[in-house]
């Protein structure tokens, strides 16, 4: 049985390896705030530590007999949170932890970064873990922190802490409470969402697999190495077109020419400078344009071969949304 420390684990990624852990016969110690909701880790037989990412002789005594640290706590709700939000607890929380863990003695540390943090390439081509961050800080803060959290947990390795990096694509799948990705899911079902995007494109990975992949980098990983995460490449309208399909809702009518994404990232802005609240973030609109791909095969070979499909994945968040009664 290996000790786990889970930073996170009250949220989407974090409760699902805290799941996955404990289905090894792993022990699972989580560090949440004296505020944190719990409703994602009911029914899961975790102790807690309560306390921060800013306190570091705190997290020293958390530590203490602990194995492996697996670091998913991070702001990534980019278009709810304030840059210097987003870099204090991506970046400044990083380092701290890093710093607790080797004080603690901890012998693996595993940092759930981000694609976001792995530069673009453009013209069709995805990007592989050895592309450099390319995009403008303006344009992604949440990609930039993650790229400078990477940086200090390069520091630690160099000072012989023992540190694998994981960057997932966008994460699908049950469980996202804060409808982070998910929320694409509500809107369809709702037909709230009457944009149809005419270009752009990422890639997609259920959050299951992402545990999955989580525990494989804790077992096998290698030290000081990068895995992206994903599983499928999609355009965003091939996306919004199966998850109607799955789903049985409407197509949104509207197309979304790219043309005129810079207007209405425009207007998104000046809407939140007044106050607006508005589910989307100006910068995120202008990004995706892009078809921005994640060459993931380094992982498939090394970690963990992706087994739910996108088509599950998005009929088991539209069950789990509808079991919540959020549709």
């Amino acid at each position: 049985m290996v000790n786990v420390f889970i930073t996170g684990a009250t949220g989407f990624v974090g409760s699902h390896i805290a799941r996955v852990m404990l289905d090894n016969g792993h022990s699972v110690r989580v560090l949440r705030r004296s505020t944190s909701k719990l409703d994602a880790l009911q029914g899961l037989e975790v102790s807690h530590a309560v306390g921060s990412l800013f306190e570091v002789d705190e997290l020293i005594r958390h530590l203490k007999g602990i194995d492996w640290v697996i670091h998913t706590a991070a702001v990534s709700e980019y278009w709810r949170s304030s840059k210097a939000e987003i870099y204090k607890t991506n970046v400044d929380g990083t380092r701290n932890l890093l710093l607790a863990a080797e004080q603690a003695g901890v012998k693996r540390f595993i940092f759930t970064s981000s694609a976001a943090a792995v530069g673009y390439w453009g013209g069709g081509r995805s990007a592989h873990e050895d592309t450099y961050f390319n995009i403008d800080p303006k344009l992604s803060p949440y990609g930039h922190s993650k790229f400078l959290a990477e940086a200090e947990v390069y520091k630690a390795i160099r000072r012989g802490l023992d540190c694998v990096i994981l960057n997932p694509a966008v994460i699908l799948g049950p469980g996202d409470l804060n409808l982070i990705s998910g929320s694409l899911v509500v809107e369809l079902a709702r037909g709230t969402s009457p944009v149809m995007p005419q270009a752009g494109g990422t890639t997609y990975i259920d959050v299951r697999d992402v545990a999955k992949s989580h525990l494989a980098a804790a077992e096998k990983g290698r030290t000081g190495e990068r895995y992206l995460l994903g599983a499928v490449d999609l355009t965003h309208k091939a996306l919004w077109k199966l998850i109607t399909a799955v789903i049985g809702a409407k197509l949104p009518v509207i197309p979304a020419p790219p043309e005129v994404i810079p207007v209405a990232a425009k207007l998104v802005d000046w809407g939140r400078a007044l106050g607006l609240e508005i589910p989307a973030e100006g910068n995120q609109l202008r990004l995706s344009r892009r078809h921005i791909y994640f060459d993931c095969r380094k992982a498939h070979r090394e970690l963990h071969e992706p087994e739910i499909t996108i088509v599950q994945s998005i009929r088991d968040t539209y069950a789990w949304y509808k079991a919540q009664g959020v549709i």
